[in-house]
């Protein structure tokens, strides 16, 4: 099956390792399409710094009352079974995930071919990467940092559009996990536009997602993780 065909879900998180997850967003794709997005802001867990509130527009008053993230194990562990997770530079996103849950139930391990029961993991990733991926697809002077990017991919009035419809109006920016992750996602869908990128298996994009070479090597060979 060639990855675009995949369920596959682009995630973004705001907050930090001391915050905790302060708002998340998901954006479901498959064969290019968007078919599910959720978000929510959430308690913090721990202090959220002023010049984080700067970056995110995400006050400790306004989260006070809402259910904290670590409330979500459920929906997570069922995201990851059912398709592999998505981000742009997916290490943040994956720290800040096993910072609350180190572990998921066990899941299909998409980096084989044909995953099957006796290959569940309980890893979060391996993770399908844009931040990664884009410098592989395009010329060396390409921005990778996420707005600079959707811009130079002419995807910014695209963004906007869907913004409009999946996110609260005062989130509609960058730096708001629903949004960045409706961004990802469109460069994800994008990448599978271009010529010899989409017809690959899931395997390789998730291979071409590390630049680990060990991390490449274990892809490479027919082990799980």
């Amino acid at each position: 099956m060639p990855w675009p065909d995949q369920l596959i879900h682009f995630i973004d998180f705001e907050g930090s390792v001391a915050s905790g997850i302060l708002e998340y967003g998901v954006v479901s794709l498959r064969a290019g399409g968007i078919v599910a997005t959720t978000g929510r802001t959430c308690r913090p867990a721990g202090r959220v710094r002023p010049e984080d509130v700067a970056i995110h527009g995400l006050e400790p008053a306004a989260l006070a009352g809402q259910a904290p993230f670590a409330n979500e194990f459920a929906r997570f562990a069922a995201l990851r079974a059912s398709g592999p997770l998505a981000a742009h530079f997916a290490q943040a996103e994956n720290s800040l995930l096993k910072a609350v849950w180190p572990y998921a139930r066990a899941a299909p391990d998409f980096s084989r071919e044909t995953p099957a029961a006796t290959d569940a993991v309980t890893d979060w990733g391996p993770w399908i990467d844009t931040g990664r991926l884009y410098p592989q697809a395009r010329p060396a002077d390409t921005p990778v940092k996420l707005a600079a990017l959707i811009a130079a991919e002419g995807l910014q009035e695209n963004l906007d559009a869907l913004a409009a419809v999946h996110c609260p109006p005062e989130r509609r920016r960058y730096h708001a996990a629903l949004y960045d992750a409706l961004a990802g996602a469109l460069l994800l869908a994008h990448l599978a536009e271009t010529p010899g990128w989409d017809d690959k298996s899931l395997r390789w994009l998730l291979e071409h997602s590390t630049l680990d070479p060990a991390r490449r090597e274990v892809l490479r060979q027919d082990e799980p993780f």
